[in-house]
């Protein structure tokens, strides 16, 4: 790949970084004398929570019962359903609740309005920004576990086709580049450290799903090098399919793009859901040897 290209990727990338720098971090808090206490259990109802009164929330349940009023909890017919946005008007506490004392006032519209255990609440709503529910989709196990018997099974079946044709593929008849490899590694490091924020940093892993931001200078380390290792899987994917359309005719790059997205879904996968065994961190060390081993083999060779 000419240098040309590769500053290209370094200049895009660099814009993006620049654009996602104008985070808003949100309303400065006042001086901590001119807050009144309702203000102050509010902040402190946020650090704990990591949302609070104002905050917007996309409904992603079938539907949720809110209740009429407190402290009686009698519900009515009031449902939220799928897919409509609601808005925390109100947080109070029901010491006499043994299931859950903290009640969520929520509210659609001015008429559709009730209040919910924060339990209930939360199984059933999303953070209404674009970052979370992309988060929440690839935190599901369900569907992380139905994900991977599928790809495995197809991945095997394609890689088998490819190697009875002496197609190539990453890692086994390689092209004459790192990219592939480069990209394969990166999303194993991806998933890996993924898995171990969700082990380790729980609490911060949850403020960063309810206030999400793409720019990784404005993030604790930890988060900052997850977010910059995905612009460095953009990056190096652009670089990849640049390469494998340079080396390749049309219709070898696509069937070579597709056996590398099988394999990166692969390690996706696997190290996303060995790692919070602590089986991946061994598997990561040994795929890396393995593929810097069979990369530097097919360079050497051509």
């Amino acid at each position: 790949m000419s240098m040309p290209r590769i500053r290209i990727y370094i200049l895009l990338t660099l814009v993006a970084l620049l654009l996602t720098g104008c985070y808003n971090h949100g309303q400065r808090t006042p001086d901590a004398w001119d807050l009144t206490e309702q203000q102050l259990d509010s902040i402190s109802f946020s650090t704990t929570h990591h949302y609070t009164q104002n905050y917007n929330f996309v409904v992603t349940t079938g539907s949720l019962p809110l209740a009429d009023n407190l402290p009686d909890m009698a519900f009515d017919t009031m449902f939220v359903v799928r897919g409509e946005r609601i808005v925390v008007a109100e947080i109070t506490t029901v010491p006499t609740d043994t299931i859950d004392s903290v009640w969520v006032k929520v509210a659609r519209d001015q008429v559709t309005q009730g209040w919910i255990r924060e339990s209930e609440l939360l199984k059933g709503v999303s953070p209404d920004d674009p970052i979370s529910q992309f988060i929440d989709l690839f935190s599901n196990t369900h569907l992380l576990i139905f994900l991977a018997l599928c790809v495995i099974v197809l991945a095997f079946y394609a890689m088998r086709r490819l190697l009875r044709r002496r197609a190539y593929i990453v890692h086994f008849n390689d092209i004459d580049s790192f990219y592939p490899t480069a990209l394969c590694l990166l999303v194993a490091a991806s998933a890996t450290l993924y898995a171990s924020i969700q082990m380790f940093g729980a609490e911060s892993w949850r403020h960063f799903y309810y206030h999400p931001s793409l720019n990784p200078f404005a993030l604790p380390i930890h988060l900052g090098i997850f977010v910059a290792s995905v612009w460095a899987l953009i990056i190096v994917g652009l670089a990849t399919i640049d390469d494998v359309f340079h080396q390749l005719p049309a219709t070898d790059a696509v069937l070579y793009l597709a056996g590398l997205s099988a394999v990166c879904a692969v390690d996706y996968v696997v190290f996303s859901i060995f790692t919070l065994y602590y089986v991946g961190y061994a598997l990561f060390v040994a795929y890396v040897v393995f593929a810097i081993t069979r990369a530097r083999a097919t360079l050497r060779g051509r």
